[in-house]
């Protein structure tokens, strides 16, 4: 997951992580009315997903609008259905 002020990093991420490795974007939420966060979610084997989230927080670390960034290997399936 990767989490954000803005909506346009949101976007410049996803598109960054998904062009880095071979991952798959699960939901890129924009977050309209909670003030222009947004978040990623993605999801592939742990080299790729770590890979990627770097890649994709490095895109837009300059600009200040990332908020946090984290990988669950393995997420509880009940996790991982509620995502989809």
């Amino acid at each position: 997951m990767l989490e954000f002020f803005s909506i346009a990093a949101s976007i410049v991420a996803a598109d960054a992580a998904a062009k880095a490795a071979q991952v798959k974007l699960i939901e890129i939420r924009l977050g309209m009315g909670i003030g222009g966060k947004s978040y990623i979610t993605l999801t592939g084997d742990v080299g790729s997903v770590k890979a990627a989230v770097e890649v994709g927080a490095n895109a837009v670390a300059q600009t200040g609008m990332l908020l946090n960034k984290e990988i669950i290997p393995s997420p509880k399936k009940e996790v991982f259905n509620n995502l989809l």
